[in-house]
């Protein structure tokens, strides 16, 4: 389906219900019209859109600082300059909303604002204060993120212009910018181009020469639309955009398919491989030889997006484009069980410490996550060709030849491949691979990770008996754990438990690009960096961790009153920097609660740091906000947090009204319920459509309070209402002991599945908890997301009783207290349609309650355009000054 600018951006529509069902008034605001002068200083523009006070304003008016890219050999910098709010009008820009994705048929590239609109590049090295020299880009450059080379001499980006998206290369030494080649880039699927192992040549997917113009719609239909359900259960979930007739099909291949080619980055030379077609995937083999390419194929699905469609996969020969082996047809997966997995070979890719090596993972349990196995996954090895016979003659058909490398005892998360020895001059050796494998236990949201070494076969390894002991032990109580043929269990935790994170491993590039695990050949360990939660806050952390036994040596940890976090291990190549003593050295972000995030270098176990950057506090009256981590405990006993907020010049004692904003978090072990997140020494930096605005017009704010739902994984949702209650009550409790609120004067908000929380506490918290409560972007009614929502694994049928209880529309004539919803006219997220928040709101007001509804224009999901951010907050300002001043 298309949306062009027939549809205008000024056309906000307001609706608001008051008190009776006589008293009720509904409003839909023109372009024409001015909105009612607004309290709290709000303004009114033409075209119904407001405008919060002017201090928020001048804040949203603030130059971003710019994000920084830093090369793969850590030699130089990019600066990225970004918008701080794009206009409605790049929101308004022509759309194809097709097979779940929005793509603008101008530029043929994803539907969306401005990214970046310039760089800027210096030495990573040259001093904090150096200067960066912009680059020569055009004056209204709507560029991508850079893509580097793996030896940091190149960096690719495209640029969007009126006629299509160009692809553009950048020299880090001379800092010299040029368009590449004349053709337009298709950036339908995502990333158009991506580096081949030899980082002088880049793959690129471009518009297909003489393709015609956009096919028309038909301005007569050729028959109806028929879909056909054939017996099998297909438990989809509520996908949005999706394909709806035969002209969005006529559309998605129009502008879905591309020609592959072959660029060099010096030249300019390009060689075409193959001929034009929808491409899933297209990557090159370690070796550079292969191209692993994954098509799209009919018949297309009006239930599931492109992700989903049927795919054919292949290897190609990377220098001809010729097809050399035919590894699997995939069908049309609308047919997943709920929370399972795709039968046959999924999730293929290139081993990254093998010339030609590919590895998949393939359900053992039908992909369905009920069903009672020893073992849900295996993972498959297969070499592209027999290395004795380089000859084309030595491929197989299909995946025959392939080895199974383990079984898993639950569902297959994830593989990191560990450096191999001297794979700083010889990425390719030969040498056994060493890869940690994830995986991830559905019943107890549980993940174990495994080290598992294999020989030039792609066979597990035998674990010796010296190296044996499992760097983790599970409890007695838990379930038998059963290990991959060669495997030591490494990591054994819950997902929920940030306090026994182990953190993650830190990677580093091959010459061919890929990403590998860092090893210190000396010590055969590798390093761990993690964010170190623990229940005084965050406090980041850098261990190094032994290969032999998982045993761990802190290197460094975050201590004082700043938040640092490792960025990345410093390139050997790099020559010592300023007074710091030798030994490891780490770049860092560092910030305070009045310094803004800077990197720096430090050695690993010495206090002194060096910058590398010093970006400056663009509004130091924010620094006045105050901000404490607070910590509290439910009427059960279940712990919980929160981070307080107080205004700027708060003054101790005072009483303010208070903001309760939180997003429920299912928890199947009570005992990391109310674990502690966040910092309150971090640099507080607020933008967008931020509920934290709220402190600059008088309000205290509970950000991110606890709303733990514990329980069963299976069942847990059939005591929501009772939890969710009790955790704010808690938190209401710890406000008013804390001073900063007497609890009579309490809102409560939330977005996506915040704002569902919210709904529910409204319907079924005791009448005066709650003063008001702004609801943005969320789902109200289950029974419109039957499949499933959020953790949820039953479906309606199976658990009716709960849809029902779970959904506030059921309970809309219980909801009295003001309700302010808000939501983007073209939501994206599955599950909340815009729908959910206009029929809450007819319920709302048709039962007699207070609610209004705002409904902006050309959003999604979250509001990105300056009108209507502004908007949001002039709305939220103004709803609370009403109903709690």
């Amino acid at each position: 389906m298309v949306i062009g600018r027939r549809r205008r951006a000024g056309n906000l529509a307001v609706l608001v219900a008051v008190g009776a069902v006589s008293a009720v008034s509904s409003v839909v605001v023109a372009d024409e019209e001015l909105q009612p002068a607004a309290a709290s200083g709000a303004a009114s523009v033409p075209g119904g859109y407001r405008l919060p006070p002017e201090d928020i304003r001048r804040v949203l008016d603030t130059p971003l600082t710019p994000q920084v890219s830093l090369s793969p050999d850590h030699k130089t910098m990019l600066f990225l300059e970004r918008p701080n709010l794009p206009p409605i009008s790049d929101l308004a820009a022509p759309m194809l909303r097709l097979a779940g994705s929005r793509l603008n048929p101008v530029t043929n590239a994803p539907h969306g604002p401005r990214r970046y609109t310039g760089y800027s590049i210096r030495s990573a090295w040259a001093g904090a204060d150096a200067p960066a020299r912009r680059l020569e880009l055009p004056a209204d450059a709507n560029l991508s993120g850079p893509s580097w080379s793996a030896d940091g001499r190149w960096f690719a980006f495209t640029n969007i212009v009126a006629t299509g998206s160009e692809l553009w290369v950048g020299d880090a030494a001379t800092g010299s910018v040029r368009r590449l080649t004349d053709a337009t880039v298709n950036a339908a699927a995502g990333a158009s181009a991506r580096w081949m192992p030899d980082q002088r040549t880049l793959l690129v997917r471009f518009i297909p020469k003489g393709r015609g113009p956009m096919p028309e719609a038909p301005t007569v239909p050729t028959g109806p639309v028929v879909q056909d359900a054939g017996g099998a259960e297909a438990p989809v979930r509520t996908y949005q955009d999706l394909l709806q007739n035969a002209h969005d099909e006529a559309l998605f291949d129009w502008i879905s398919t591309a020609q592959l080619a072959l660029v060099d980055v010096e030249t300019g030379a390009r060689r075409d491989l193959g001929g034009p077609a929808i491409f899933a995937d297209a990557s090159p083999s370690p070796s550079g030889e292969f191209l692993l390419v994954a098509k799209v194929l009919r018949p297309y699905s009006y239930q599931v997006p492109r992700g989903l469609f049927p795919e054919r996969v292949e290897i190609w020969d990377a220098r001809t484009g010729q097809v050399i082996r035919h590894l699997v047809d995939v069908p049309l997966r609308e047919n997943i069980p709920t929370q399972g997995v795709e039968t046959g070979p999924r999730s293929m890719e290139w081993c990254d410490t093998r010339p030609a090596t590919l590895i998949w993972a393939e359900a053992l349990d039908d992909g369905d996550p009920r069903k009672k196995v020893p073992h849900r996954d295996r993972l498959m090895m297969l070499a592209a060709r027999d290395a004795a016979d380089p000859s084309a003659a030595a491929f197989a058909p299909g995946v025959q030849g392939a080895k199974e490398v383990a079984r898993l005892q639950h569902r297959y998360s994830s593989i990191s491949w560990l450096e191999r020895p001297g794979a700083a001059a010889a990425a390719l050796a030969d040498a056994p691979d060493r890869v940690l494998v994830g995986e991830f236990e559905r019943e107890r949201r549980w993940t174990r990770t495994w080290l598992i070494s294999l020989d030039q076969a792609g066979m597990p390894v035998p674990v010796t008996q010296s190296a044996s002991q499992p760097g983790a032990t599970p409890a007695a109580d838990q379930p038998p754990v059963s290990a991959p043929t060669g495997g030591r269990l490494v990591f054994d935790r819950s997902i929920n438990d940030r306090y026994n994170s182990p953190g993650s491993p830190m990677t580093d590039r091959t010459p061919q690009g890929f990403s590998i695990v860092k090893v210190d050949a000396a010590t055969d360990s590798v390093y761990l960096a993690g964010q170190g939660a623990t229940p005084e806050g965050d406090r980041p952390f850098f261990d190094r961790m032994s290969l032999a036994d998982f045993s761990k040596q802190r290197l460094w940890r975050n201590a004082g009153e700043c938040y640092e976090t490792v960025i990345d291990m410093v390139s050997p190549e790099i020559p010592s920097h300023g007074d710091l003593p030798p030994g490891l050295r780490l770049i860092t972000s560092y910030e305070t609660k009045t310094t803004p995030p800077n990197y720096m270098v430090r050695t690993a176990g010495d206090d002194r740091r060096v910058a590398l950057t010093s970006f400056q506090d663009p509004l130091p009256d924010l620094r006045k906000i105050k901000k404490e981590i607070v910590t509290y405990t439910r009427d059960d006993g279940t712990p919980l947090s929160a981070t307080m907020y107080l205004p700027p010049d708060y003054t101790q004692g005072t009483k303010l009204p208070l903001v309760v904003w939180a997003y429920p978090n299912e928890v199947s072990d009570p005992s990391t319920a109310g674990q502690v997140s966040g910092s309150e020494y971090r640099f507080t930096q607020i933008g967008g459509s931020s509920h934290l605005f709220l402190l600059l017009a008088g309000y205290a704010v509970m950000d991110n309070a606890s709303m733990p739902v514990i329980g069963d994984a299976e069942t847990m949702n059939d005591s929501f209402v009772k939890q969710i209650v009790a955790n704010a009550q808690a938190a209401i409790d710890k406000a008013v002991s804390m001073g900063v609120a007497d609890g009579t004067r309490v809102a409560v908000g939330g977005h996506s599945y915040g704002a569902f929380m919210t709904a529910n506490l409204l319907a079924h918290a005791p009448p005066g908890m709650f003063k008001a409560g702004i609801a943005r972007s969320g789902a109200y009614n289950r029974t419109l997301t039957p499949f499933g929502f959020q953790s949820e694994r039953r479906s309606f049928w199976e658990a009716p009783d709960v849809y029902m209880k779970l959904s506030p529309f059921t309970y809309a004539d219980k909801i009295k207290t003001p309700l302010l919803m808000i939501h983007g006219q073209i939501d994206a997220n599955s599950g909340t349609f815009p729908m959910q928040s206009e029929r809450l709101f007819q319920a709302v007001k048709g039962t007699g309650g207070t609610a209004r509804l705002v409904l902006l224009p050309y959003e999604s999901h979250g509001y990105m355009g300056r009108e209507s951010v502004m908007h949001v907050l002039a709305e939220m300002i103004e709803w609370l000054d009403r109903y709690m001043k």
